[in-house]
């Protein structure tokens, strides 16, 4: 039980340090020198990045982010499966990276909003359910020109296409639920531009 315990630990641990890698903080210093907190909305995701370097660099950071997502859970599964703690083992790591991603010790704690790496996350645990969610984030995106209202609108969902759909352990869908509370969550502010119209479109 102790060695088990051990595991645990580590591997929430190694899962939060993956998370905290800051991928777009990274590559903006490296090709521009500039601070990316101190650029747009102070995120170091995606779509913030792409304010500095444009579109290609945006799906460069939202691929290596998801990525970054998923690896730890994958590790996670190879090491103790689905089957240990009925799924637990995965979420724990899951969990890890998107608080890692969204609060790294790398950059005081300030990172971005966890919406690459939480897809990241649920490709991982259930592959189909994490591209249908992509998916659903794409299209959505697409449509409205806004980055912020697929996101939310992707990750609501997840949890019910996680449980309907994906028919996954219990403890993928209350991951996806609460990883979805907690993303939304980062974006209140998106929420309330949006809500007054004052949202930036990922395009014009």
């Amino acid at each position: 039980m102790t060695g088990i315990l051990i595991i645990v630990a580590a591997v929430v641990m190694i899962s939060y340090l993956i998370g905290s890698i800051p991928t777009g903080y990274i590559i903006v210093k490296t090709k521009t020198g500039q601070d990316i907190r101190t650029i747009g909305s102070g995120s170091t995701g995606a779509t913030n990045v792409k304010r500095v370097l444009g579109k290609k660099w945006f799906f460069i950071t939202l691929l290596l982010d998801a990525f970054k997502g998923a690896l730890p859970v994958i590790l996670a599964k190879v090491l103790m499966g689905d089957a240990v703690g009925f799924g637990l083992f995965p979420v724990l790591a899951a969990i890890a990276v998107i608080i890692g991603h969204s609060k790294p010790i790398f950059l005081q704690f300030k990172g971005g909003k966890s919406v690459a790496s939480g897809v990241g996350t649920i490709l991982a645990l259930n592959w189909q359910i994490g591209l249908l969610i992509a998916f659903i984030w794409a299209i959505i995106t697409y449509f409205s020109k806004f980055v912020s209202l697929g996101s939310i609108i992707a990750l609501a969902l997840s949890p019910f296409l996680m449980h309907y759909i994906g028919h996954a352990p219990l403890a993928y869908t209350a991951y996806c639920g609460l990883g979805a509370v907690y993303i939304i969550y980062l974006h209140r502010q998106n929420i309330v531009r949006l809500i007054k119209g004052e949202e930036n479109k990922v395009r014009d």
